[in-house]
């Protein structure tokens, strides 16, 4: 099925990225953003730690959709909105959002990442929505 193919692969790429980003945020939250990225420090990481979890059960809806692609391509706007939403507040946070002095490379690749993705899956429903029918 050519039709479904750059949505699959940018599906199963995706939740790559995802599922190890994830797994690695969750267990060390501090060497990630304080270290790596120069992130201030928080007064607690339990947040960022279900938020990774969260970005893992993602990356596995994902893999699901692209498992079953052809019966499920349209489910890939939830995809495009998520991603969308992420790199317009991440991006909106590198540009205006953050402390006078704090690093934004980690932002600014959050926002280039999903934007990627995002415009990976349009060109992926793209493809497909001409070819295909959602029923």
């Amino acid at each position: 099925m050519a039709a479904v193919k750059l949505l699959r692969g940018v599906l199963y790429g995706e939740a790559g990225v995802w599922a190890a980003s994830g797994v690695v945020l969750a267990l060390f939250p501090v060497p990630v953003l304080e270290d790596l990225f120069g992130q201030p420090e928080l007064p607690e990481y339990a947040w960022v730690r279900m938020v990774a979890v969260l970005i893992v059960g993602m990356a596995l809806l994902m893999v699901l959709v692209a498992q079953r692609i052809e019966e499920l391509w349209w489910w890939s706007w939830a995809f495009v909105l998520i991603d969308g939403g992420i790199a317009v507040l991440s991006g909106l946070n590198a540009a205006i959002g953050t402390p006078s002095g704090t690093p934004t490379l980690f932002w600014w690749l959050l926002a280039g990442v999903t934007a990627l993705f995002t415009l990976g899956l349009l060109a992926g429903l793209a493809k497909t929505g001409t070819e295909r029918s959602p029923v």
